[in-house]
This record gives C-alpha cells, sequence and structure tokens, in this order.
C-alpha cells in the first residue's frame, strides 16, 4: 500500500515471486477538494495576520480523518477481497517536528492515523501487518532503470506531479510505481531472513541490488526469484 498526498492510497496485490495479481486505487476528489479550501482558508487567514485558528485547523483535520477513516476501510475491504495474507506499508518516521507545507503534515497525521486503523481492522480479520523501508519507494523505477523524473525534472510531467518519467522514457503511475517496491522490499526480506549467511552472500552475489534494501525495486525480487529457483533445480 502506498499513500500518496495526491490519490488516497494505491494498492497492489502481490506474490513471493513478484507477480502482480491485481491493483486498486482509492481517489476521494470531493474530499481532497474541501481539504484543498481548509487549507487555503488557513493560509489567509495566516497572511491577514491570524496565528492559531483553532477554528480553522479542526476542521482541516477533521476533513483530513474522514478521508483517513475510507482509505483504511478500502485496503482491509480489498485485503479480505484477495484474501492477502499481509498487508504491508511504508514505515514512518514518527520522530521530531514535521516540516514541511501544511498539506505534507497533513499527509503525515492522515498517513499515521491510516496506519493505527488499518492494524485494528486487520488483527480482526486476522491479517498480518508490516512496514518496510520508505527510502526511495517512490523515486527509483519498478524495473531496475534508476531514479524516476518528476515533476518539473522532466517536461512531459511537469503539470501533473501523479505520473512519472522512467530513465527509458515510459511515462506511468507514481503511487502504483511505489506500490510495487513495498510490495518487492518485504517479500525480499521474507525471502533472505531465512537463508544461512553462506547462501545469503552467494544469492546476493548474483542479485547485488539485493545487499541494500533501500534501493531494492520489484525488478530485484523477480531476479532473486529467479536465482533461488535455480539454485533449488
Amino acid at each position: 500500500v502506498d499513500m500518496g498526498i495526491n490519490s488516497a492510497c494505491t494498492c497492489c496485490v502481490m506474490g513471493p515471486d513478484g507477480t502482480v495479481a491485481g491493483r486498486k486505487f482509492l481517489k476521494l476528489p470531493a474530499e481532497n477538494d474541501r481539504l484543498d479550501r481548509a487549507i487555503g482558508r488557513i493560509k489567509k487567514a495566516q497572511r491577514q495576520g491570524a496565528r492559531r485558528m483553532p477554528r480553522l485547523w479542526a476542521r482541516a483535520k477533521g476533513i483530513s480523518d474522514d478521508i483517513a477513516v475510507k482509505t483504511a476501510e478500502f485496503i482491509v475491504r480489498n485485503a479480505v477481497l484477495y484474501d492477502v495474507d499481509v498487508i504491508v506499508m511504508e514505515h514512518l518516521d514518527l520522530r521530531g517536528k514535521k516540516r514541511g507545507s501544511r498539506k505534507q503534515r497533513l499527509h503525515h497525521w492522515k498517513a499515521i492515523y491510516v496506519q493505527k486503523m488499518v492494524t485494528q481492522k486487520a488483527h480482526r480479520a486476522r491479517i498480518r501487518i508490516s512496514t518496510v523501508c520508505a527510502w526511495n519507494t517512490s523515486r527509483l523505477a519498478f524495473d531496475g532503470t534508476g531514479r524516476v523524473k518528476r515533476g518539473r525534472e522532466s517536461e512531459r510531467t511537469a503539470d501533473n506531479y501523479s505520473i512519472c518519467e522512467f530513465s527509458t522514457g515510459k511515462i506511468y503511475n507514481c503511487d502504483l510505481n511505489a506500490s510495487y517496491n513495498i510490495g518487492a522490499r518485504y517479500f525480499i526480506r521474507e525471502l533472505t531472513k531465512s537463508l544461512p549467511e553462506t547462501s545469503k552472500q552467494r544469492l546476493e552475489a548474483k542479485v547485488p541490488s539485493a545487499v541494500k534494501r533501500s534501493t531494492c525495486t520489484l525488478s530485484t525480487l523477480i531476479s532473486l526469484s529467479a536465482a533461488l529457483a535455480a539454485a533449488a533445480a
């Protein structure tokens, strides 16, 4: 599961060999428009000299919480529909005061709330929860072609931050790309942690990109699965 700023969440259903069995997108345009208007009122009040604005912030947080509830229900409902064993999300850094735009801060609070609700609902449905390193999940292309261009980095994506351009020129959905990498990192960890150290080193020699977890992508998992199958043959 990837929780993007531009969309509520993007989910993919993945097997241990990297096969993608399903993709689900949740967009809440009406709710996001309400949130943008609430943030706009906060900005306007700040320009006029207001500081605390508890009622305006409470309204924005209420809309953000409503989005979070709908997002958590969507994630768990689809997890049950596809009979998944585990829901994998990014590990969020909860330490310190978060900086950035008001929308980014609200997104961080919303993501924390979504994870808490998903954990509670998933446990009731007997589904496990796991988190993976969030570094570079959106920044690296799932096909192993390296860093993607996003926003103003590419003329083709300058007007749409929800899509990115691979080094090969392919245009792809940013959040879906991230969800592939999130799922792949979970399976890479599960596949390698039970191996003896010598077997693990031989495998990493064949697939060097698996050594550093923060640079692993879906292509790493596919290569790793192929190497394990060849070794078992």
